[in-house]
């Protein structure tokens, strides 16, 4: 009996990575017309089908799905992205998955490139990535192509990387729209705080490089003449931040507002009442049990929320329904931005999205 032609075997023929002819067998884009023609030559010379009792038989094998992302701690951001894979974990139920978590921690370069590291040497289906570092995770993305497994992004996606589809928040639009908010509430000639968030290694995170852009692009379009400070913080050496604003606003300053790009701003708010500061409004992204505290309670004026947890459910059942029915993946995916107040905040219903 002929031996059943495998993706492996095509991408051999034809000279591309077993990721190429992956790409290229369910229509995902990203191909050079040179790789397309060599695959498809290579298939009509095997007289490749595919095989119409796939969904039968994939219902019957058991899959390995890595999950990697920021480490979660309770009540935090990644915390709310887990929540959505579990729930869509629940609704497949029937579906034989192994799930294996690789954790990181996001303020390490190091942390992330040890883990990216473990992933690697695990032969997976299908991966599901949280991304802060772009060159640590160009790295594996790469090394996945190349192995034909696909992944999908969530919170963010990035340029030279061929994901199965991605789940996000615009950044860029997120970060136009904090600067749009922040300069409508503060005089005009005073500056702007910019907190950031001190990490081991050189990279930024790649959601706070993408807001940090279109807030620019704001100032810039409208001619705001908005000088900026830089606030640092850490999560590492948390004493050190309320050093640091106690030099900066016990002094002589002019910052007339705070934007905070991730999801700690809550953390910059509690330092903030502990010094006595009450008067200098703060934006930030994401409904985290801290970041709402901190709305209510008057030191946070707007929150961004970017639906963590509808991200991480609807990455984890397109993953599967692409594993087990090879159904057709939606590349680009985009959820919505809302603008939150303490007013409104106890209302919002997605906020209890799995309740």
């Amino acid at each position: 009996m002929q031996r059943k032609i495998r993706i492996k075997d095509i991408s051999e023929m034809a000279g591309v990575s077993p990721g190429t002819v992956d790409r290229i067998l369910h229509n995902r884009g990203n191909v050079s017309e040179t790789a397309r023609t060599a695959v498809g030559e290579v298939l009509k010379k095997v007289n490749y089908k595919p095989n119409i009792h796939i969904s039968g038989l994939s219902l019957k094998r058991k899959y390995k799905v890595v999950i990697t992302t920021p480490s979660v701690t309770e009540g935090e951001y990644w915390e709310s992205i887990h929540f959505g894979i579990q729930h869509a974990l629940e609704e497949y139920e029937n579906i034989r998955i192994k799930c294996l978590v690789h954790t990181y921690n996001e303020f390490d370069v190091y942390s992330c490139r040890e883990v990216y590291d473990r992933i690697l040497q695990i032969d997976a289906d299908g991966v599901i990535i949280g991304l802060t570092f772009k060159e640590e995770t160009l790295r594996l993305t790469r090394n996945l192509e190349e192995k034909g497994i696909p992944y999908i992004f969530v919170d963010s996606t990035m340029e030279n990387a061929s994901p199965l589809a991605f789940f996000t928040s615009d950044h860029y639009r997120c970060g136009y729209l904090m600067a749009r908010l922040i300069t409508s509430i503060i005089p005009q000639d005073s500056d702007i705080g910019i907190s950031y968030a001190i990490r081991i290694g050189d990279e930024s995170a790649n959601t706070s490089t993408l807001r940090q852009n279109g807030f620019n692009a704001y100032l810039s379009e409208k001619k705001k003449t908005h000088k900026v400070q830089l606030i640092p913080y850490s999560t590492m050496e948390p004493e050190k931040n309320d050093v640091w604003v106690k030099e900066l606003f016990h002094h002589q300053h002019n910052i007339g507002g705070v934007v905070f790009f991730n999801s700690r701003g809550g953390l910059l708010a509690d330092c903030f009442a502990r010094n006595g500061i009450n008067n200098i409004p703060i934006i930030g992204v994401d409904l985290t049990v801290p970041n709402i505290k901190a709305l209510k309670n008057g030191y946070i004026d707007f929150l961004i929320g970017q639906e963590p947890e509808h991200q991480g459910s609807l990455a984890m059942k397109t993953l599967i329904e692409y594993l087990v029915y090879r159904r057709p993946v939606k590349v680009q995916n985009y959820v919505q931005l809302d603008i939150l107040t303490k007013e409104i905040i106890d209302y919002y219903n997605q906020f209890n999205y799995l309740s």
